[in-house]
């Protein structure tokens, strides 16, 4: 049973978006999201060192285990494996940004991840459903992207400007031509910048190729926006509470 779940038979193991099992990674993932904000005041000290690790290693095993898992099949593939999907180039962002504590990582890894991931796990481009091992790493994976993210504003108490916003575009807009290099060279799709996923995605609503690549430059600085908007809100809350006293 458990070398069943790592094979890589598509037909054993059919993902169905919306079926009960990725609603339940759906919620799991919204819960682990609320969760952490309720918490967010008790993660301090030895605590929030530990947070902090577990959440790199969740990263590092997530990645690992990908890998891994497609030597074993003798699957592995530089047009599949190489950090340049952009929720690979997300973890690898949120290692580092966990690591070094670096502003401008977070700048970018934020607006990056978040708009990725997140999207990831409601409209994910994925061919094994549960209980196959890619359905877990998959979510898991998704899943610690964007906690980490939420871990360095709730906890660390990092904040955002629009400076960042505008960082975070032209450095999307730099990893997505350095993909496309990668793609022409080797044959691949990485950023969805060749092709569209084969899954049912929000970009079959934007046009046919190339027009949805411009469609979704759009798409991905209405995102930034909407993930800008809450430090707004705080910052502005912020002024009229000093305003007050």
């Amino acid at each position: 049973m458990f070398w069943d779940v790592l094979n890589f038979r598509y037909d054993e193991y059919p993902f169905e978006l919306f079926s009960v099992s990725h609603l339940a990674a759906i919620l799991v993932s919204v819960g682990c999201m609320v969760g952490l904000y309720v918490g967010r005041h008790r993660i301090q000290g030895n605590m929030k060192r530990l947070f902090k690790w577990t959440l790199v290693v969740l990263l590092v095993l997530s990645e690992a285990s990908f890998q891994v898992w497609y030597i074993i099949n003798d699957h592995w593939d530089v047009a599949v494996n190489l950090p340049f999907q952009l929720c690979s180039l997300s973890l690898y962002l949120c290692i580092i940004m966990l690591l070094t504590r670096s502003y401008r990582i977070f700048e970018i890894g934020f607006f990056v991840s978040m708009s990725g991931a997140f999207i990831a796990i409601i409209t994910p481009e994925l061919f094994f459903g549960f209980p196959h091992f890619r359905y877990f790493q998959f979510f898991l994976a998704h899943l610690t992207i964007v906690v980490a993210c939420l871990y360095m504003v709730w906890i660390e108490g990092f904040r955002l400007t629009f400076g960042s916003l505008i960082r975070a575009f032209f450095a999307l807009n730099g990893f997505a031509l350095f993909a496309y290099l990668v793609n022409k060279m080797v044959g691949a799709n990485y950023m969805f910048l060749m092709h569209k996923p084969y899954n049912a995605s929000p970009i079959d609503y934007l046009g046919e190729y190339p027009w949805y690549l411009i469609s979704l430059e759009g798409v991905s600085f209405f995102l930034f926006i909407i993930l800008y908007a809450p430090f707004i809100i705080v910052k502005k809350r912020r002024k009229e509470e000093k305003v007050n006293i």
